[in-house]
């Protein structure tokens, strides 16, 4: 494998998607002109929403891998194929869980079944204001992970899955040094990105539940910048440059 001197793994909406259009174009511009870098998306997205995002000419990177659905599914950026041996836990772990799942949580106030059937997860829209106190525990009690982000989603995962664990195992299939890993979020569903213990940045933008869970977390640094522009800045800060090879 060629030389990596950066892993990009970052979060797309509100984060690689956000921004200004002059700091997304600057961000893209950088990275297309590096022959150094893995880009991973790593993202509550589809595969499908990603092929299509890439798929508009002079738009977005096409990223070299998808750590997908919140963690749930991985794949290679070439062909958009599910790399079986980095799936192999997560699917041991989901099973077919996602009717026992559905049955589970019918008619649970609050919550709207998303339509997207998903592999190994199973995702509602929500309203925060009227969940059951008592949700989670009752996700955990049935041997799942729940998880609530932007005030708006709720994921039922399996157990132990997301998108850092998901994108540790990523990194050691790779090779890659841990030390050249850069996260990047700003959502409550990206805090698992900044407990893996690589570097990190919360964009400028980042949900105020995200910053107050990553203050003990010297690893990570708090752009002022949204979106796009907090990566630039955190590249900069990390000396995440070409060539830079500590």
């Amino acid at each position: 494998m060629r030389a990596v001197d950066l892993v990009l793994a970052t979060d797309l909406d509100g984060t690689f998607l956000g921004g200004s259009p002059a700091a997304r174009e600057r961000l893209y511009r950088d990275l297309a002109g590096r022959d150094d870098v893995l880009l991973v998306f790593v993202t509550g997205r589809d595969i499908g929403f990603i092929a299509e995002l890439v798929a508009e000419p002079g738009s977005v990177p096409r990223p070299h891998y998808v750590v997908g659905d919140v963690g749930t599914s991985v794949y290679d950026g070439d062909s958009f194929a599910p790399i079986a041996a980095l799936e192999a836990e997560i699917e041991a772990r989901w099973g077919d869980a996602g009717p026992r799942v559905i049955e589970l949580l019918k008619d649970e106030p609050g919550l709207s079944l998303q339509p997207t059937g998903f592999r190994h997860r199973v995702s509602y829209d929500c309203r925060p204001a009227e969940l059951a106190p008592d949700l989670l525990a009752r996700v955990a009690a049935a041997g799942f992970d729940g998880l609530l982000s932007a005030d708006r989603f709720f994921d039922v995962l399996p157990r132990g899955i997301a998108k850092g664990p998901t994108l540790v195992r990523l990194v050691a299939h790779l090779g890659v040094d841990p030390d050249r890993v850069l996260v990047a979020g700003d959502t409550l569903n990206d805090l698992s990105l900044f407990e893996t213990g690589f570097k990190g940045v919360a964009v400028g933008n980042a949900e105020p539940g995200l910053m107050a869970a990553i203050e003990n977390k010297p690893q990570v640094y708090r752009a002022a910048g949204e979106g796009a522009q907090g990566i630039t800045e955190a590249l900069e800060h990390f000396a995440f440059r070409a060539g830079d090879n500590r």
